[in-house]
Formats: C-alpha cells, sequence, structure tokens
C-alpha cells in the first residue's frame, strides 16, 4: 500500500486528536490455544467505546522464530481485524523480551548483574548495550515496522517497554563507563580519585587500565556516577530505537514509550533506574504505565503522582497512559464506579489516553492471574461493562472533545533528583550507611507529594538541573531530601527565592554536589542567609523526641519526630514554626521560615506523620499564595484543574470514598461528565441515577450544593 492512499491526518507526531481508550492485545496468546475470536474481540472493544489497541511489543520469538526468519501472522491479523472495526493500533517494538535462540548464539545478550550470570526465561534481563542484542534488535525492529508502517490502522509506535538498565555489571557496560570517565575528567586520574575520594581505603586508580570492576564499591561518588552513567545509557537506549523506526514511520505517526516507577507492589515514586526527564526526549509524546491499589485502598495518589511526572517530562504537554489496571492482581478487582473514576482521574491529570494491560486475562504463563478486561472465559463481566460506560461518554463530542488536552498551568513544583535517590539508597536517612535503615529517598518525595494533593494543591515536578526561567514560573518550590545539588541550581534556587519565590525544602536537602561529595561550608550549602538558619549535628529521634509547634504553626497538634532529627540552629530574625520537644534538643528548631530580598524560604528538619506534613504544607501555601479554588475542600474531595483547547476551565471533582460527599462548588459552569450508579454488573444503573440530582447539561454557580456519590466524579467546564 502506498503511502498516498493513508489518511492519518486526525492524528499527529506530538499529539492524537482525541481521547485514546484501549487496551493491550495480544492474538498470539489465545490462537496458539487454537481459539481464533479476533473478530469477535473487535466487536466487543467497538461495543464498550475502546478505539486503540497495542500490539507486538512481546512477542520477539513469535515474529522471529529463528534467526533471519520472519512471521508477522498475528501482526497482520491484528492490523487487518482492528482496521475492519475502525480501530487504532500502536505497534510496539519487541524487543524488551528475548528469544531462546540468541541467547544461544550469544549469551552475553543477557545482563550479568551483582547476583550473577543472566538465566533465560524472564523479560527485561538483556544487557541493553550489547553488541549482539543490539545487531539482532535492530533487524527485527527494521523488518517489523518497515512491514507495518503503511498499514492505514497504525497511529504509533511503542519503542521497547518500561526500559531500565536492568543492573547491568556487564564487562560491555563497564568498559563504556570507564570510557566515560576518560572523557570526563580529560584523562587525568589524579582529578578523578581527588574529586570522588577515591584514596580511602586504597580505592584509589592509577592507572586506566588497572580500573577495577565497580559492582562492589563502596564509594558512592564512583557507584553514583555509575548508576547515572547507565541511566543515560537508557535514554541513548530509546533514541537508538526511536531513530530506526523515525526512519519508516510518516510525519503523523507518533513515537512513545511507557516509563514506569519505582514499584512497592504498585508504581510508587521517581524511577531509580531512568532519568525520565533526560530519556524522555527520545519520543515524541511520553508514555506511562501507572498501576495502584484499588477497592478500599483507591486514594488517586499514585494515579496522580504518575500523570504529574509524565506531564512534567516534556514541560506540560499532555501524555498517554499506556498500561494501567482493568482487573490487575488479587486484590484490585475495582468496585462498582471505581473503574469509571479511574480513567476520568487519568485525563484529569493531562493524559490523553487510557489503555489497559490487558484486554484478555491469558490462560498460562507468569501473568495468568494479572487479569485483564476479560477474564479467562472471555465473556462480559461488570469490569468490562464498567469500561464501556467510560468509552462511550467519552465517544460523545460534549464530552470528548472539551476534555482531551487539557493543560495546567500549576503554581507549586517539586524538585526531585535521581542522583539523590542513588545517595540516599546507598547513604540511607536513619543510619548513613547502605544498612540499618529503611526510609528512602520516595518515602520523603510521596510524604510532601501526598500532602499537597490531599490540600487539593496541583503540582508539577522539574528536574535539579532546571533553568531559572523555568523555576520563576513557580510561586512555591518544594525540594524533599535533595541530597545531590550542584552549584548552579542552588545558586538559581537562591535568585528564585530572591526574586520572590517561596522555597520549601526538607532534610537531607543541599548535602553534596552532583558527585555526592559533601560541601564543605555550613550547611545548607551555599543558602544559610536564604534559609536563615544551619545546623552540623543531626540524630535519631529513636521515637523519643516529639515536634511541637509554634508561631503561624501553633495549635497544631505536637507529633513525633521520624527516623532522623537536623539540629538547626536559626538565626536572629527567623521565625521558629516548631521545636524539638526534648531535653536535650529543647534550643534546636525543626520547622523555620526566613524572608529573604522579595521572598522566603522555609525548613523542616525531620521526616513528619501525614498529619502533622498536611498542615505544615497547608500554611506553607496559605503564606506563599498559591492555594487554589479547592483546598477549602480539602479533605473531602479531590480537585483538579486545567483548560481546555476552547480556553475553558476544566475542573474534576473526584470522590475517592465510599460515601456520598455533599459540597458547594468551587466554580461556575456547566456539568460535561455527571455523576452515574454503577450497577454490580457494571452497567449504568438507570433507576437508582435517575434518582442523582446533578444532570449532564445542567448549569452550576458556585456556592451551588453538589451531591457526589461514592466513587464518583464531576466534571464542570466553565
Amino acid at each position: 500500500m502506498s503511502r498516498k492512499t493513508i489518511e492519518r491526518g486526525a492524528m499527529s507526531r506530538n499529539s492524537a486528536d482525541h481521547i485514546l481508550f484501549g487496551a493491550a492485545y495480544y492474538d498470539e496468546y489465545l490462537m496458539m490455544k487454537g481459539i481464533d475470536r479476533i473478530d469477535e474481540d473487535m466487536r466487543m472493544m467497538k461495543d464498550a467505546g475502546l478505539n486503540v489497541i497495542r500490539i507486538a511489543e512481546s512477542t520477539w520469538s513469535t515474529c522471529e522464530p529463528q534467526p533471519g526468519k520472519f512471521d508477522f501472522t498475528y501482526v497482520d491479523r491484528a492490523l487487518d481485524a482492528a482496521q475492519r472495526a475502525g480501530i487504532d493500533v500502536i505497534v510496539g517494538t519487541p524487543t524488551y523480551a528475548v528469544p531462546g535462540w540468541l541467547v544461544k548464539l550469544d549469551p552475553s545478550v543477557l545482563a550479568v548483574t551483582p547476583n550473577g550470570e543472566g538465566k533465560y526465561g524472564a523479560r527485561q534481563i538483556m544487557n541493553i548495550v550489547n553488541a549482539t542484542y543490539r545487531f539482532y534488535g535492530e533487524r527485527v525492529i527494521r523488518r517489523l515496522i518497515s512491514h507495518v508502517a503503511d498499514h492505514p490502522a497504525v497511529i504509533g509506535y511503542q519503542v521497547d517497554n518500561e526500559t531500565k538498565y536492568y543492573d547491568s555489571v556487564s564487562d560491555d557496560m563497564q568498559r563504556l563507563f570507564v570510557k566515560y570517565l576518560y572523557e570526563k575528567f580529560d584523562g587525568d586520574l589524579d582529578e578523578m580519585n581527588h574529586r570522588f575520594g577515591l584514596d580511602y581505603w586504597s580505592n584509589r586508580v592509577d592507572s586506566w587500565e588497572d580500573f577495577p570492576d565497580v559492582t562492589a564499591t563502596i564509594n558512592e561518588s564512583l557507584g553514583g556516577e555509575f548508576d547515572k552513567f547507565r541511566r543515560d545509557q537508557v535514554r541513548a537506549f530509546l533514541q537508538w530505537q526511536a531513530d530506526i523506526v523515525r526512519e519508516y514511520a510518516h510525519d503523523n505517526q507518533f513515537i512513545t514509550h511507557n516509563f514506569d516507577f519505582e514499584w512497592r507492589g504498585y508504581s510508587f515514586g521517581v524511577q531509580p533506574a531512568v532519568d525520565h526527564f533526560k530519556a524522555s526526549t527520545a519520543v515524541d509524546i511520553t508514555g506511562v504505565d501507572i498501576y495502584h491499589p484499588t477497592e478500599d485502598d483507591l486514594t488517586g495518589k499514585e494515579i496522580a503522582f504518575g500523570g504529574d511526572m509524565t506531564r512534567s517530562t516534556k514541560d506540560g504537554r499532555n501524555y498517554l497512559v499506556l498500561e494501567t489496571e482493568a482487573q490487575g492482581q488479587h486484590g484490585w478487582v475495582p468496585f462498582p464506579g471505581q473503574l469509571r473514576l479511574q480513567a476520568y482521574s487519568h485525563l484529569a491529570s493531562g493524559a490523553d489516553m487510557v489503555e489497559y494491560w490487558h484486554w484478555h486475562s491469558i490462560h498460562n504463563s507468569f501473568e495468568t492471574y494479572w487479569k485483564g478486561l476479560l477474564s479467562h472465559d472471555l465473556e462480559p463481566n461488570p469490569t468490562y461493562r464498567e469500561a464501556g460506560v467510560f468509552g462511550r461518554e467519552i465517544a460523545k463530542p460534549e464530552v470528548g472533545e472539551r476534555l482531551v488536552h487539557l493543560k495546567k498551568r500549576n503554581k507549586v513544583a517539586i524538585m526531585v533528583s535521581n542522583e539523590s535517590l542513588s545517595a540516599l539508597d546507598w547513604f540511607l536517612i536513619e543510619s548513613g550507611f547502605p544498612f540499618g535503615g529503611s526510609l528512602k529517598y520516595n518515602d520523603v518525595v510521596r510524604n510532601v507529594y501526598d500532602a499537597l494533593f490531599e490540600l487539593n494543591v496541583e503540582c508539577d515536578f522539574i528536574p535539579s538541573d532546571a533553568d531559572a526561567e523555568r523555576l520563576a514560573r513557580y510561586g512555591m518550590i518544594v525540594t524533599p531530601a535533595l541530597y545531590c545539588t550542584g552549584q548552579k541550581t542552588t545558586d538559581r534556587l537562591r535568585k528564585f527565592v530572591e526574586n520572590g519565590g517561596h522555597l520549601v525544602s526538607t532534610m537531607r536537602s543541599f548535602v553534596s554536589d552532583d558527585e555526592v561529595s559533601v560541601w564543605a561550608d555550613r550547611a545548607p550549602h551555599n543558602l544559610t542567609d536564604v534559609f536563615g538558619m544551619t545546623y552540623n549535628q543531626f540524630t535519631r529521634p529513636n521515637g523519643h523526641v516529639s515536634v511541637e509547634f509554634a508561631g503561624a504553626l501553633e495549635g497544631v497538634p505536637s507529633t513525633q519526630a521520624l527516623s532522623l532529627i537536623e539540629l538547626v540552629a536559626p538565626a536572629d530574625g527567623t521565625e521558629v514554626l516548631a521545636t524539638y520537644g526534648h531535653y536535650a534538643w529543647k534550643d534546636y528548631a525543626a520547622v523555620t521560615r526566613n524572608t529573604f530580598g522579595k521572598g522566603s524560604a522555609e525548613w523542616i528538619a525531620t521526616l513528619l506523620d501525614a498529619e502533622s506534613i498536611r498542615a505544615v504544607m497547608r500554611e506553607a501555601v496559605e503564606y506563599a499564595g498559591v492555594a487554589g479554588a479547592g483546598t477549602a475542600l480539602a479533605g473531602r474531595i479531590a480537585v483538579r484543574q486545567g483548560t481546555n483547547t476552547q480556553g475553558e476551565t476544566v475542573t474534576y471533582l473526584l470522590n475517592y470514598s465510599a460515601s456520598d460527599i455533599t459540597i458547594a462548588s468551587p466554580v461556575p459552569g456547566e456539568v460535561v461528565v455527571a455523576p452515574v450508579v454503577i450497577a454490580s454488573e457494571g452497567e449504568i444503573d438507570e433507576v437508582a441515577t435517575a434518582d442523582v440530582a446533578l444532570k449532564a447539561g445542567d448549569a452550576v454557580a458556585i456556592g451551588d450544593e453538589l451531591t457526589i456519590g461514592r466513587w464518583n466524579v464531576v466534571v464542570i467546564v466553565g
């Protein structure tokens, strides 16, 4: 088929023209059981309002069963069936799970990790810099993409899948690292030894040829640099794939990748093995996989965190949710109403796509019980039916066209750093060693983020190397445990405060430079006058140190300091907002605020429990003047806002609770999405919904009484 015959003008390289709603689809898994139901699947998808599928990215051994022997039967079946049904397709490169023949051909394609040689079987066990892997990977990418690029159903491509460096310490990875260090230090070993402190414990390197294996290094400057280098290999790997795909892709076909997060049984925090800000430069549209607790544990926090992070990678551009749960693992089957609520929650953060992993539950292998929209009987079920409620709603022009391409102009940003994450994995907050504690960097990030979410204060994320112009867009910047901070960053934050911004920083911020060498001046480095305080000692509270609030925080109940306390000595004129309630530490501050230039800076010297950090952050956003319209509803309804393509304000009111909640509307406008009652079988209970006072199309004014049912949503556009 010639390029001339393809009509994909509705899509573009950098965005979709409508809300994409779909599921990952693998005809291979069912056909191998002798079940041919591809047209039935497409019919069921259309009935539920699904308009896109993702295929191919985990099927290398099916596409290339033997070296150089390609078989795209299943790819073609899916593309043709989708085209017949009017469903779009995203094609994934199949490189994240290597075929057995490739490992037999060259075992070095598997990553060597600190646990030893790699063993074939699992996915994502490759050495992404290995030459053999790259050679065969490029070949299958070229054959697949050239085969599908002209198919009229294809709207875009996903390169690889949740790519990381897979903890590779393989010989070729380390040799490339040594070359990187040689260039970084211009071949000057003395400079490297000095900057990394390698004289300690006889770790000095006096010959590039004698560079030691870094697998068991005890030097976090060297180890952190290796982590940074390996993260950059992820960026380079994705760029390598994207460049190959772009040779065949049409100008109106996008390239994306599904980034993921630190995993704690669900998507939790900043990804340790990928710098999302840098790696996202490889793709046209950033994609993401977001998994979260549900049932009684659904809070919306993980959906919002993942969305805010992903949207921020391209400075506010819309993104694609390429994977999220339908039924998911045990304990995640959504209560009636939750699947619809979750889908709208993704849109509320700026997603232009919601796609489930996956369409049908598979009948064998590792993810047999990571269940998709359909269960193992492949028949309609409540989750599938509720997906149809959402799919049919957003297919209405009066809904989908007013919710697509949500733009945000948030006043608060959280500054994050992969280097700080790596460093605090080594120098644990509670002990200063790689052992003796459990508190991690992401715990501090989520401590702050969750408080802001609960206060209905929306925020962006910014990297620690963000330029001054980007910082100046915000009224308040928060730096949770920003341990590694270069001179340029502290200079920019100083200027941010001086020009009128409000900076809120927590313990273990501004401790070291980017190479994990602790600054030798008074802490916090370069900012003691900005914060109006300093400290040179810290210790564990061991459950015996309370935090007593004062000044603007007077009335907040006292709480226990958690994990670590910095013994802060405030300067004259610095406002003390909290002290320690222990006879030995009573003269030190726990929370301070200082005016500097036109702005102010606040320091939180210990980890606070959820209720206390929420109180501190509430006062901080009010002081900084960045509290939004939803702050008054904090603790009752989650409020998320943005602007649509027509310039209208879009307000999502999200009830993450099992109770009906009545509030006063914080905004005026038209109800575009109204509450509905989802019955146990997954369909709308028309009788119960008829009794719901609020209807789509209703006009509301500020202060009007709105009742939002359990696990429900209202969207107001005005």
